[in-house]
């Protein structure tokens, strides 16, 4: 069986909804904002976030009851079934949506780079430049696979909202705040007209709660999580937005002149509230803003074409995953096409200050008027991003009234109240923020509509559609060896992650050795976990996922182990965390894993957060290796806990060796003592005092001198300790790969006052190396007792 293992719990959630709604649109539509209808802005914002409001309620139904990856084109495919160019046209507009918004988010950082960033001499590049520069730049780092960590998302939106508390405090600081709320209160402006028109517009800037329902499959408890994140980023987005709209009135800057700048206008508004050092923070804030939500469109971008093409309603090959990146590749290089055509055709061909062409190329359309097709623009780009957002979203509003309709038992974590009278609320506010949409972007996003709906109708879809997900909660037959394994005795349960295959047998047969020692039953738990690349549906790997758990499972088989052990397969976005979780929720008393080739975060992340002790084992280490143990003679708590192991190992037979290492003046010897009264249970231990120039060199040595494993002891909180003294373990794992010396490293539980007592043996170790006991002068070659 693979199971997908979700990794994002509440703060990410909202993490990734508010870091994707505080882009481009509030750092350059403020100004255009304030400019046209002053205060009135904030009204303006507020009616498109309620608009989008009803809509997010619509996505909280549906990620409660699907929840996967996939969005408004999961909904839609999951309700209306049999609705093949339905689902094609609303897949084909969300595609759209995500490209022109990134192609908006990235001409608008174009903007912000020709006026604050690059110097004169560069202005005579044509507009659009940086912004194809940057899509390229991040369509390669998509292709070629990047891992974003939670940790991460939270640092990047901490850091815009920081930006923004910036810039508004600047204004309450500079007018102070009795003045400030006058200067707001007395500056609306602009009729109904004029206020739709910006709301319509400002409706891009909320489009971020679709990335929260977009990642539910990776979500923790989605059916509760997703809802209440989405709502939470919403609220919060709107009052920061309102509180940068009264920021923006109380500009001294002219309004002739905030009107002049238009997108970048919020710029020269920081330079009055905070000089140039504030007009810095903000420009380097809005740019990386949208360089960062531009990247998360990307992402959600090439997902829909990558299940478009699952489908068949794109090419089979947006579906394909690189053999090397792990990523869907062309759905990748197609979506950064995309964006680039974008930023050309609307900002370098055809700028709405005019285009390259000696001509202008003019349509009169009934209720449209007259429209200048060569001379588009930001705005226009605005418009035909905002369009095929507003279109999906609409369908996606007609689609719960029909799900509530067609399936009236279906599990729901959550219902939007009102039904059917909200989403059609829902429906007609799209419509009327469509109407007030800059008509050539409506247009330009009408005909191509027509031209991709047209090309499919002509083309049929690829052949041998297949389903687009897994069931929400699939029927699978339990496993042959979980089903035998289990029994109502006292078990001592070893989970051992493995990345490759080929290695599960020598270290299953490792951990059945290993685990001998309890008086338990011994129970392995083979994990072998898939990790997915951000860029990449999970479901599209599930197959490689089954694949190498079915050869794990034939090659434990063909051998007949003489322990109980069960094999299960995972995919999921962070190993390190699937790990720890698999290890909380099985209850492992032991995990024992080798040290990652290519990720050492891995390792770190589990040694220090697993809930049992951990082996760490190189690739060279067998269970006929623990015949001969060598140990150091140690000093640490760390090493103190690896103690009643080593005793169990060696009253079952395993011949003991304790290593003293003593490092001349430079170091301090390890009285052996201790060591040796904690292994009063085996009958011999053979000691060996040595002198050698660092403690590493000292056991590697001795114990390949002496064959078998060394095993030693790690801190959990190793980080600090390599940060600040240098890690012995790693030390010894480089020295022991150059000598081929199996090595075992143990990473024991301890309890809050174990931790601080690891945190201080580092500092008492170095003031004893730096102040030596007086001693006589040791010196020549290694010597062994």
């Amino acid at each position: 069986m693979v199971e997908h293992t979700r990794t994002l719990d509440f703060k990410i959630a909202f993490a990734i909804g508010l870091g994707t709604m505080i882009a481009a649109g509030i750092f350059s539509l403020s100004g255009t904002a304030v400019a046209a209808i002053g205060s009135s802005a904030v009204v303006a914002f507020v009616i498109a976030a309620l608009i989008a409001g009803v809509t997010a309620a619509a996505y909280s139904e549906f990620a409660s009851i699907y929840s996967e990856n996939g969005g408004g084109y999961l909904f839609c495919s999951r309700t209306f079934e049999d609705r093949d160019l339905l689902t094609y046209a609303i897949g084909m507009s969300l595609f759209l949506g995500y490209t022109g918004t990134t192609a908006f988010y990235l001409a608008t950082m174009d903007e912000w780079m020709f006026e604050f960033v690059l110097p004169e001499s560069l202005h005579v590049l044509p507009h659009g430049t940086t912004g194809v520069v940057a899509a390229v730049l991040l369509g390669v780092l998509n292709a070629r696979g990047t891992e974003e960590s939670g940790g991460f998302q939270l640092i990047v939106t901490g850091a815009k909202v920081a930006v923004l508390f910036a810039f508004i405090a600047g204004a309450f600081a500079f007018r102070g705040p009795s003045t400030a709320v006058t200067t707001f209160a007395t500056n609306f402006g602009g009729d109904a007209i004029s206020i739709l028109t910006i709301s319509a517009l400002a409706f891009i800037t909320f489009f971020g709660f679709s990335a929260i329902a977009a990642s539910a499959g990776e979500i923790i408890d989605p059916q509760k999580t997703v809802p209440r994140a989405i709502a939470a980023s919403m609220v919060t987005v709107t009052v920061l937005y309102a509180l940068v709209i009264v920021a923006m009135v109380n500009s001294p800057v002219p309004p002739e002149v905030i009107a002049e700048q238009g997108e970048t206008a919020m710029g020269e508004v920081a330079a009055g509230f905070l000089g140039s050092i504030g007009r810095s923070l903000i420009v380097a804030g809005a740019i990386f803003s949208m360089v960062s939500a531009s990247n998360a469109s990307i992402l959600a971008a090439s997902s829909i074409g990558s299940l478009m093409g699952r489908q068949g309603q794109a090419p089979r090959r947006f579906s394909r995953i690189h053999r090397e990146y792990g990523t869907p590749f062309w759905s990748v290089m197609t979506a950064t096409a995309t964006i680039v055509a974008l930023i050309v055709l609307f900002i370098a061909v055809f700028p709405a200050e005019g285009g390259i062409l000696p001509f202008d190329l003019t349509v009169s359309l009934p209720a449209l008027g007259t429209l200048t097709l060569t001379e588009l623009g930001l705005t226009a780009l605005t418009g035909f991003a905002t369009l095929n957002l507003l279109m999906p979203l609409a369908v996606v509003n007609v689609a719960l009234i029909y799900s509530r309709r067609k399936f009236p038992d279906i599990k729901r974590g959550f219902r939007v109240p009102g039904v059917p009278v909200v989403p059609v609320v829902g429906v007609l506010a799209n419509i009327g923020l469509i109407y007030n949409l800059p008509r050539i972007g409506v247009v330009t996003g009408l005909v191509l509509t027509a031209v991709l709906v047209v090309a499919y109708l002509v083309w049929g879809g690829a052949p041998g559609t297949e389903d687009l997900l897994r069931e929400v909660v699939p029927e699978t037959e339990p496993e042959p060896e979980a089903a035998a394994a289990e029994t109502t005795a006292p078990q001592f349960r070893v989970l051992i992650p493995v990345a490759r295959p080929d290695r599960a047998l020598r270290y299953t047969k490792l951990a059945a050795a290993l685990a001998k020692v309890s008086d338990e039953e011994p129970l392995v738990h083979v994990l072998n976990v898939t990790q997915v690349p951000d860029q990449t549906p999970w479901e599209t790997v599930q197959d490689t996922a089954r694949a190498r758990t079915e050869r794990i499972q034939e090659e434990l088989a063909d051998v007949g182990l003489d322990v109980d052990y069960t094999v299960e397969g995972h995919t999921c976005r962070d190993v390190a965390f699937d790990i720890v979780q698999t290890a909380r929720d099985e209850e492992a008393d032991l995990i024992l894993m080798g040290y990652p080739e290519r990720h050492q975060d891995v390792t770190e992340t589990v040694e220090r957060e697993a809930p049992c002790d951990v082996f760490f084992a190189d690739t060279t280490v067998s269970a006929e290796d623990l015949g001969i143990i060598n140990i150091g003679a140690g000093g640490g708590p760390h090493h103190q806990a690896l103690l009643p192991l080593v005793n169990a190992l060696g009253q079952a037979g395993s011949e003991l060796h304790l290593i003293n290492v003593s490092s001349g003046d430079r170091g301090s010897d390890e009285a052996p003592g201790t060591t040796l009264d904690a292994l009063a249970g085996v009958e011999t231990t053979q000691v060996h005092s040595i002198i050698s120039d660092s403690v590493a060199s000292g056991l590697v040595e001795t114990a390949a001198d002496n064959g078998g494993v060394l095993v030693i002891g790690a801190s959990r909180d190793r980080w600090l300790r390599q940060a600040l003294f240098g890690s012995t373990p790693d030390s010894v794992i480089a020295l022991a790969a150059e000598k081929d010396v199996p090595v075992l490293v143990y990473a024991s539980e301890t309890s809050v006052s174990g931790r601080l007592s690891e945190r201080f043996f580092p500092v008492v170790r170095y003031l004893r190396k730096r102040f030596p006991r007086s001693r006589s002068q040791q010196s020549g070659s290694p010597e062994r007792s």
